[in-house]
């Protein structure tokens, strides 16, 4: 050892030099940035979950005249963490005659795509520092085609709730799963078809690009004031992605106990509520990315962080995503705790006769106004 550290005093460097050196050279290994971008963005869905739980007992009891979580914690914030550990010592246990490789494979399924998903948006900016992504953008994966592989990938959720359902020898979870099943069918159609007609006026699958995009001198440069019809269509279809009430058919206790959960209990259970709410986070930041600007805000609101350093303009960019979604969350929250659930049947029928032929009509509108409406191209 003494020798080692003659030999860097020799040389004219300390061990903080080679420290350093070191750190540098594994921050430009493309392999090593993209772990820690990848365990950056579990880290933060993992990290969202438990307040969106704490947010949501909150706001479903003032809706109701009630108090909520204030024991664990101050404000009760703690009680997620709670509920956790207490999930870990139930009992876990399998029914009879159950598939146990479908049983296990699940909840992970319910679980992955809302993360993965999440790792394809673009959640901030640090201009000019273009080692964290091209251009400086705050991605895991900075694709071309990012938001069709996002859609892809994102519809994978239904799998996990369909083999939960189907192998859990349960009536109930069965007839659970084949309603997630045709409902994420039916509304990824609709959900399709207005990603078709906002690619179509944006030029671009980029999802960094489509961001860009909106980024202008007043709130009219967003896609939610140049694509209405787009968003109300694309909310709705995210209602029923999320399995979020009204649209919560699959899980709905007066008819079904728990849905395509009811076999389930301890961990597994709980990898089903993340997956929930993994996937609620997602949708909300998907829907911030395609029609609420994403990372940005009117220029002449941000003009003043031009001067900052770029680490400053990162964490600025990634706040004001971060406060939007939460925005959104509160949003989704508000109507599953104001609005009574759908009949089945009524789900349906609004999805097949009123929202598919109202997407087409979308479609067929946005293609007119892009030929003949020279204003509306950017």
């Amino acid at each position: 050892g003494d020798c080692c550290w003659s030999r860097y005093s020799l040389t004219g460097h300390s061990a903080s030099d080679w420290g350093s050196r070191m750190i540098l050279a594994l921050l430009q290994n493309p392999l090593i940035i993209a772990v820690i971008k990848m365990l950056a963005a579990i880290g933060i869905v993992m990290s969202a979950v438990p307040m969106l739980v704490w947010m949501e007992r909150k706001v479903s009891a003032r809706f109701q005249r009630r108090i909520g979580p204030n024991r664990v914690g101050p404000l009760g914030l703690l009680q997620s963490m709670a509920d956790a550990v207490k999930l870990m010592w139930k009992e876990d246990f399998f029914p009879r005659n159950t598939d146990r490789i479908l049983f296990l494979a699940g909840p992970v399924m319910a679980f992955l795509p809302g993360v993965i998903s999440f790792s394809l948006i673009p959640i901030g900016q640090a201009p000019g520092n273009d080692l964290l992504g091209p251009n400086g953008v705050l991605a895991v994966s900075y694709l071309e085609m990012g938001l069709l592989v996002m859609m892809a990938v994102s519809s994978l959720a239904s799998y996990g709730i369909a083999f939960g359902g189907w192998a859990s020898n349960n009536q109930y979870s069965l007839l659970g799963g084949i309603r997630s099943s045709a409902q994420l069918i039916s509304y990824e159609i609709v959900m399709g078809m207005a990603v078709l007609a906002l690619a179509m006026k944006t030029g671009t699958l980029n999802l960094a690009t489509i961001v860009e995009q909106q980024r202008g001198a007043a709130l009219p440069a967003w896609n939610i004031f140049l694509e209405p019809l787009t968003f109300l269509l694309f909310l709705i279809a995210a209602f029923a992605e999320t399995n979020r009430a009204p649209f919560d058919l699959p899980e709905a206790e007066q008819e079904l106990v728990g849905g395509y959960h009811t076999e389930y209990t301890g961990m597994r259970y709980a990898w089903f509520m993340l997956g929930e709410y993994a996937g609620l986070w997602t949708m909300c930041s998907i829907l911030v990315t395609l029609f609420l600007g994403g990372w940005t805000l009117p220029t002449a609101w941000l003009g003043w962080l031009a001067n900052f350093p770029w680490f400053v303009v990162a964490a600025a960019s990634f706040a004001i995503f971060i406060a939007k979604v939460v925005a959104l969350v509160f949003f989704f929250m508000w109507v599953r705790w104001t609005l009574p659930r759908f009949r089945w049947d009524q789900l349906m029928k609004l999805g097949w006769t009123v929202l598919i032929p109202l997407a087409l009509a979308n479609i067929l509108f946005t293609a007119l106004v892009m030929e003949y409406g020279g204003w509306y191209v950017r």
